[in-house]
């Protein structure tokens, strides 16, 4: 190779590094008023957390409405210590409480920002994140199934609706 084919070859490889694949990140966006219209849901969440209502009742977790609660920061899957205290509590509830040996689903969700295979992959980190955890805490890892929802189901429209899509909701297995 001459000196020009090497120059040229080491700027497309710099140029193939930097532009690293297509995994577009959820997009930042300027923040929102929270909806003021309460509904209630399935699911209640807490901070990151969607713990269902079967759940929250038989465990006697104090758990507020969806709009109060905050969720992941954008693209992360970092637990907040009050997750893990609830989570703490679900794991208790699982392992010598009312739901002992009852097995649970890790649904990971994202907001509808960025590609689809990108969420997806997010959504299952954020349920594996919980999982490593409530495993820590002695649920049996057989006893938690994990899957992935991404964006599927979101259904933020601003920073208020899309923080609370960025979630993993915790409840019964059938």
């Amino acid at each position: 190779m001459n000196k020009a084919q090497i120059i040229v070859s080491g700027f497309i490889a710099v140029v193939a590094v930097a532009c690293g694949g297509n995994n577009k990140k959820e997009a930042q966006a300027p923040q929102a008023p929270a909806p003021t219209q309460v509904t209630k849901a399935e699911v209640k969440p807490q901070e990151g957390l969607a713990i269902s209502e079967d759940i929250t009742k038989a465990c006697n977790l104090k758990i507020g409405p969806v709009e109060e609660a905050p969720k992941f920061d954008y693209d992360s899957a970092d637990l907040t210590p009050h997750e893990r205290d609830v989570l703490a509590e679900v794991a208790k509830c699982l392992t010598t409480g009312p739901l002992a040996g009852k097995s649970v689903q890790l649904v990971g969700r994202a907001d509808p920002r960025g590609e689809m295979e990108y969420n997806m992959a997010l959504g299952a980190r954020r349920a594996k994140t919980v999982h490593g955890y409530m495993s820590q805490l002695g649920v049996a890892g057989d006893k938690m199934k994990l899957t992935s929802r991404g964006e599927l189901d979101a259904t933020g429209k601003d920073e208020a609706g899309w923080k609370l899509d960025r979630r993993v909701d915790v409840k019964l297995a059938p």
